[in-house]
């Protein structure tokens, strides 16, 4: 039996190091791998209504794995040799809902 197993990518997270003179917040880019994330190319239904909602042509879905607790909106992701970045907010299911091993959605577009 085969069973379904997903690819490691890299997500580029913030994290809070301080303050700036002015009081603003200061981040720093910090990757984190994030192992067993399904990757499937965006159907061409959805790429049509993302283009026309936002702007943004989507390309890609990742299937985030059940208990991941990062925040993914926003964000720079990197896997197949090439950087990109979410689209939207993430679109989550009730993990003792779902059968497999991932509950939450992204859609992802090419960044340069």
């Amino acid at each position: 039996m085969t069973r379904i197993k997903g690819i490691t990518v890299t997500l580029v997270d913030k994290v809070k190091t301080g303050t700036d003179p002015f009081g603003a917040s200061t981040y720093d880019d910090v990757e984190v791998s994030i192992d067993n994330v399904l990757v499937s190319p965006t159907s061409s239904a959805d790429v049509t209504n993302q283009l026309s909602l936002t702007g943004r042509k989507a390309v890609y879905d990742l299937a985030i794995p059940k208990g991941d607790k990062h925040t993914w909106e926003g964000r720079k992701v990197k896997f197949f040799g090439q950087t990109w970045r979410v689209i939207g907010i993430p679109l989550e299911g009730i993990e003792a809902m779902i059968p497999l091993d991932w509950n939450k959605k992204v859609q992802v577009e090419r960044y340069e």
